[in-house]
């Protein structure tokens, strides 16, 4: 059964790259325009960015949600890159504040130009999306991205309170909405502003992009602790070794001894697997079926997803969006 599900995703990705190829190209123009500044540094770590690539999936659900109406106009094409723009901002600070030394296989932008021009390239990043934003004259778009962008600052700055520290599921569902779910959210959200849906049909292209969003998050938290460094493009077990706790040590530290949780403890402590090795961490993990139950979650949010899609009518478009949760969760990067 599972080769059978794996030949139709890639025959699935596949036809959506054909849906999406020529608009993706555009969009992925636009953001090279974008990014460009008379001032260099801006300039050759925009561009650095864009070279790391990436799922390019934020804009894909844009434009997916746009298709869905059959809109096909420019708008989606700059708000493509705007969402990426603001994406990419995004994790040039998040490298700063986790003081990463990779990106994707690659060194991260901070230690290639240094903290001090990474957070005003961010800076710039973040302002530059808002100006190409204006020009759509549209102030649901606007506000739809200025309460993005708080949501996001504000996960980060929660995320740096709760460091080291045990947290309840309900704080980290609240963190990984606001650091992520939320732009997912935003993307089908505006997708279906520029296209002209009704509201209802708005809200629920919303609520399948958090719930995408959420998915996506808790799959990323999982493959932190199980993928090997060469497919993530970072070290194994970086969330715990930066004092990030995430949903299945949230699972296991519910339910383990007072031992088991004191070795967790000293991980996030001494951010590092030094004390306590990675391997110890994971049979803890096993002993739980913490991991297995993150998965679990993160099936159900996608299950979610394709329900919030229930009232559309069938079409090529819909049953890309159908897939899209169930690449989330079977990916192995």
């Amino acid at each position: 059964m599972k080769d059978t599900r794996q030949t139709n995703n890639a025959i699935n990705a596949k036809e959506i790259f054909e849906l999406l190829r020529d608009d993706l190209s555009a969009i992925e123009r636009e953001f090279g325009r974008d990014t460009v500044s008379n001032v260099g540094a801006i300039t050759e770590i925009g561009e650095y960015l864009r070279g790391g690539g990436g799922k390019r999936i934020r804009p894909a659900l844009l434009l997916l949600s746009s298709k869905l109406f059959n809109y096909s106009g420019r708008s989606v094409i700059r708000l493509g890159a705007v969402v990426e723009i603001i994406h990419t901002a995004t994790l040039v600070h998040d490298d700063i504040i986790d003081e990463a030394q990779t990106r994707r296989g690659r060194a991260s932008a901070n230690t290639q130009w240094g903290n001090s021009k990474c957070v005003l390239a961010g800076d710039w990043l973040y302002m530059q999306s808002f100006k190409i934003a204006v020009q759509e004259r549209n102030f649901r778009v606007l506000d739809s991205l200025i309460d993005l962008t708080q949501a996001m600052v504000e996960g980060e700055l929660l995320q740096m309170e709760k460091l080291g520290k045990m947290i309840s599921a309900d704080d980290h569902f609240d963190l990984i909405h606001r650091k992520t779910a939320y732009l997912f959210s935003v993307c089908m959200r505006m997708g279906a502003i520029v296209s002209g849906a009704s509201e209802d049909e708005e809200e629920k292209l919303a609520s399948y992009g958090r719930n995408v969003g959420l998915a996506f998050q808790i799959v990323d938290d999982v493959l932190d602790l199980t993928a090997t460094a060469d497919v993530l493009g970072k070290p194994v077990g970086s969330d715990l070794r930066e004092g990030k706790v995430t949903l299945a040590v949230i699972h296991a530290l519910e339910r383990c001894s007072k031992g088991e949780r004191a070795m967790i403890e000293t991980v996030l402590r001494e951010r590092a697997f030094r004390s306590v090795t990675l391997d110890q961490v994971l049979d803890i993990l096993a002993r739980y079926g913490s991991v297995d139950y993150a998965t679990a979650r993160a099936s159900e949010y996608a299950q979610a997803a394709r329900d919030n899609l229930a009232g559309f009518p069938d079409s090529e478009i819909k049953r890309a969006l159908l897939w899209v949760p169930e690449f989330v969760v079977e990916r192995e990067k």
